[in-house]
């Protein structure tokens, strides 16, 4: 039985998962949580993983985090597209609008913007797919600046399956030392350690590109 998304919620949807676990619906989920509706890997991927070390009859780790990543970037995807076909028509009608104007918006600026995301994009893309609450947004402006999309593609499944071998990682470690039946609580707790890191390795990556702009502007002056 497929429970639906509206009426969510994480400790029965984790019990639901745990009951009905197969690599379609690590896949389905996957591509749901790097789409544009909310929803945590979080209690997809560990739970997975979890079961293929403790049953190992019908599920294997690595192929669990394999199709979790083929899922992610299909979700992905779909963001960039929607982006791409949507999303951009729309700012371009904006900038060449009155108000946009306005706002010292105009086409050449976001010319401009595309072309700086095209050339800076792919590391954005890595880095993004690890911070939370990016992870389901980096798509978007790849695909509003119409990033060639074999380079989303490689930088988004890199950093797609980075996540996921963490969060595999994560089953892995949890099923030598917990039960199922406390699996939920303790990857809720270690969730937050990893929203803090994923943090951090946002902050650090933005402080670094940040430092390289200001460097390249002071050697272009000098």
């Amino acid at each position: 039985m497929f429970l639906p998304l509206a009426i969510f919620d994480a400790a029965e949807f984790f019990q639901w998962f745990v009951e009905n676990a197969s690599y379609l619906f690590v896949f389905v989920f996957m591509v749901i949580e790097s789409s544009f509706v909310p929803f945590p890997s979080e209690v997809v991927v560990p739970p997975a993983a979890y079961l293929a070390c403790t049953r190992g009859d019908d599920m294997n780790i690595f192929l669990v985090v394999l199709v979790a990543t083929a899922g992610a970037i299909v979700g992905g995807l779909i963001n960039y597209f929607l982006a791409l076909w949507i999303g951009r028509p729309l700012v371009y009608k904006f900038a060449d609008s009155r108000i946009g104007h306005a706002c010292l918006i105009d086409r050449e600026k976001v010319d401009k913007a595309e072309r700086y995301f095209d050339r800076h994009g792919a590391v954005s893309t890595f880095v993004g797919r690890l911070i939370p609450a990016v992870r389901q947004l980096i798509s978007i402006p790849a695909g509003l600046a119409r990033m060639n999309l074999g380079v989303f593609v490689v930088f988004t499944g890199l950093g797609a399956l980075v996540w996921n071998c963490i969060l595999g990682a994560m089953g892995w470690w949890l099923s030598t030392m917990v039960s199922l039946e406390q699996l939920f609580v303790k990857v809720e707790e270690y969730n937050t350690y990893l929203s803090m890191g994923g943090l951090v390795i946002g902050a650090a990556c933005v402080a670094f590109i940040l430092y390289r702009m200001l460097s390249k502007k002071k050697t272009t002056a000098a």
